[in-house]
């Protein structure tokens, strides 16, 4: 049966993290948020605010989207399927897999600037496989963060954009996460899934304890297969429910027919259930090994790569120097609005170097790169991308 050959084996996580419950506000950091709250009205768009550092994460949203490449085992497995259902729903435990990897604390990515660049590779995967991954800022507004990534020896390719528009609530802040991914197979005749995410909410920002939840819907798609699934992380009531909960569901989108429910939470244990049938285990994120990516070495780095422009900013953070945190994540958005004063007078508008517009795509950018997954060799694929960007060190170049 489908479910009984799902019963992979994955080994015990050596880099996820542990959620958390919430997050206390130091009477400081209180005071600092408040004096931006009292400038807020419910509904308000957050993406021109500035938020305090305190509640920054050390990356990068550039950084952050590759959560969802560190578990490429199951996407492996996946691959080398044969049954088509076994296939899509491996695809969907792939996805489901990444959510749980987060900062303890409630913290947000930094928003990238028009034009920064983050890259990273990864040499250790199993089967010998290498991946590859390139993320591009190709709009500030609305804040578009473009990315590929790629595993030549599998010829698996991702293509995706995620555009986070934020909203204040009343002691609520909302990502409304916008944006797709397309996930590629190229050893199934281009097998391709549609991919969309949850939207993140940000709880307790005026009373109460900080704490991150998903929410709304999430779905995966596959034309070819003719298989849908829609996954809703529902978020706590004011007076009943629980946290981190899903409920799910997958269905022939041809006829609607429902196949399989999806249940458990996406920080913990998930199950599924074959209609009629009794609930299997479907994911334990707790036990799931992770493949955090490498990166170059910071000189060998450009000045628009994400590590390197954000070094001191980050630092700071990682010292608790707030003050300092904050005068230089100033000085780089100055910078880039002082860019864009520029753009503005001449009339030149700004065009990404690694991605280009493609209109006829549900991905509005896809990277610059004639690889072609289905026919090229790894070697032509890892050429063509190094060609366009270095990711990996000199020595291993």
């Amino acid at each position: 049966m489908v479910l009984g050959r799902l019963k992979n084996k994955i080994g015990v996580s050596d880099a996820s993290s542990a959620p958390t419950e919430g997050d206390d506000i130091g009477s400081e950091n209180q005071s600092i948020l408040m004096g931006i709250i009292s400038q807020l009205r419910p509904g308000c768009d957050l993406t021109r605010i500035t938020l305090p550092t305190f509640i920054l994460e050390r990356k990068s949203m550039l950084e952050r989207i590759t959560n969802a490449f560190h578990t490429p085992q199951i996407l492996f497995e996946a691959n080398s399927t044969s049954d088509d259902m076994q296939r899509f729903l491996l695809v969907v435990k792939w996805y489901l897999s990444s959510w749980h990897i987060a900062p303890k604390a409630v913290k947000k990515p930094l928003n990238p600037i028009l034009g920064e660049v983050f890259s990273c590779f990864w040499d250790d995967l199993p089967d010998q496989s290498t991946g590859y991954y390139v993320a591009e800022q190709t709009c500030h507004h609305p804040p578009e963060s473009s990315y590929f990534y790629m595993v030549p020896e599998k010829k698996i390719r991702a293509d995706g954009v995620v555009i986070p528009r934020s909203k204040f609530l009343g002691n609520s802040s909302a990502a409304m996460m916008e944006g797709i991914a397309h996930l590629t197979l190229g050893e199934h005749e281009n097998e391709v899934y549609s991919m969309t995410q949850p939207n993140v909410y940000c709880r307790g920002i005026l009373f109460g304890k900080l704490k991150m939840e998903l929410g709304d819907h999430m779905l995966i798609k596959c034309e070819s297969l003719e298989l849908e699934a829609d996954i809703e992380f529902k978020t706590k009531g004011f007076i009943s429910g629980d946290y981190d909960v899903i409920e799910g569901t997958v269905k022939d989108s041809r006829t609607g027919k429902i196949l399989y429910t999806i249940t458990g939470k996406w920080n913990g244990v998930m199950e599924i259930q074959e209609t009629k049938g009794s609930k299997e285990e479907f994911l334990d994120t707790r036990e799931i090994k992770t493949y955090p990516p490498q990166v170059k070495p910071m000189e060998e780095q450009l000045p628009h790569e994400s590590r390197k422009l954000w070094d001191s900013t980050t630092r700071a953070l990682g010292e608790n120097d707030h003050k300092t945190a904050t005068d230089e994540k100033f000085k780089i958005e100055e910078e880039q609005r002082r860019k864009a004063r520029e753009r503005a007078e001449s009339g030149i508008p700004f065009e990404p170097k690694l991605f280009r517009k493609d209109d006829e795509n549900e991905v509005p950018f896809i990277i610059n790169a004639a690889i072609d997954v289905v026919n090229d060799t790894s070697e032509e694929m890892k050429y063509k991308l190094n060609s366009l960007f270095r990711i990996v060190p000199q020595d291993r170049s």
